[in-house]
């Protein structure tokens, strides 16, 4: 992958309490579903009900890989593994886990924050794409972070 260019703008404003959400700047919902349906196409994921977040979410789990090698790879800890999750039309944020180092520099390009309920440092959000160009970036790290889990 390329060097990831910095997002355009201000961060949106996201939640102060539960649960953790993208309030402003939202996605067009014909950009969101697009999102949706890449990363339901990438290759050995399937969709599921989140075991973390609100029924809106949608699942992202692995078809090669149900557990976790280790806690901070899932946004839910013991259960079955569950890298990230894409939230719904009225938010269109992302949460999904990454390394913690590329979790702070997607934070200092403008397109993540922590996550708000973090309990390894390797959670974070990922702001909702706003056009083309966002939405290939956005698809990059969702694949980073299905990789980051797969180790």
């Amino acid at each position: 992958m390329g060097e990831t260019p910095a997002r355009t703008g201000s961060a949106p404003t996201t939640s102060t309490d539960g649960p953790h959400r993208q309030v402003d700047q939202i996605a067009p919902p014909e950009l969101w579903g697009r999102l949706i349906a890449a990363v339901f196409a990438l290759p050995d994921v399937v969709e599921g009900h989140s075991q973390v977040s609100p029924a809106s979410s949608r699942a992202v789990f692995l078809t090669d890989r149900e557990v976790e090698s280790a806690p901070e790879r899932s946004l839910a800890p013991g259960r079955r593994l569950e890298p990230v999750h894409l939230h719904g039309v009225q938010d269109t944020s992302t949460h999904l886990v990454l390394p913690e180092a590329r979790g702070r520099e997607l934070t200092d390009l403008g397109w993540a924050e922590p996550h708000g309920y973090a309990d390894f440092g390797t959670e974070f959000m990922v702001y909702g794409p706003r056009d083309e160009a966002e939405l290939a970036v956005v698809l990059g790290i969702v694949e980073e972070s299905l990789a980051f889990a797969r180790e």
